[in-house]
């Protein structure tokens, strides 16, 4: 990463930072009026975070997890949530679906994600899980492109 300054997109447009959170605030009331658990909406920003690369909201949504009493061994072991018993039928759904998306340039929502994920996941749920994984999609590229610090 160079040294060079780039442009803090959200800065230098606001209204348009302004509606991302905006619509950031729309979905999380959509996801708890769906039913899924704020951990989960937590976890599901950080694995979308994890597989975007993006350390500016991977270190935010690692507190905010910590802060709410998740399990810091699920942090631990997200990026193998599959090899994992931490996990119930209704995170593993959400996570396929978060994953599939995030993933969306390696060959779109496949079939077998998506019809996994609607079979534990209430229609309400599968649409809030795919807003928040949209929704965090685009911070995570807000973030990347601006090069938003994360000093150790």
């Amino acid at each position: 990463m160079t040294e060079q300054q780039r442009v803090n997109i959200g800065k230098q447009h606001p209204a348009s930072y302004k509606a991302l959170l905006a619509l950031s605030v729309s979905v999380e009331e959509s996801a708890a009026a769906a039913g899924l658990d704020p951990l989960l909406v937590e976890l599901l920003k950080l694995r979308t975070s994890q597989i975007n690369g993006c350390a500016f909201c991977l270190r935010m949504h690692t507190r905010d997890a910590v802060k709410k009493g998740e399990n810091p061994d699920r942090i631990a072991v997200l990026p193998a949530w599959e090899e994992s018993g931490y996990f119930s039928e209704t995170d593993r759904a959400a996570l396929r679906l978060t994953e599939a998306i995030a993933h969306v340039s390696e060959g779109h929502v496949g079939d077998a994600d998506y019809d996994a994920a609607a079979a534990v996941l209430s229609a309400d749920q599968v649409s809030a899980v795919a807003w928040l994984a949209t929704v965090m999609n685009a911070f995570n590229r807000v973030a990347i492109t601006s090069r938003y610090r994360v000093a150790g």
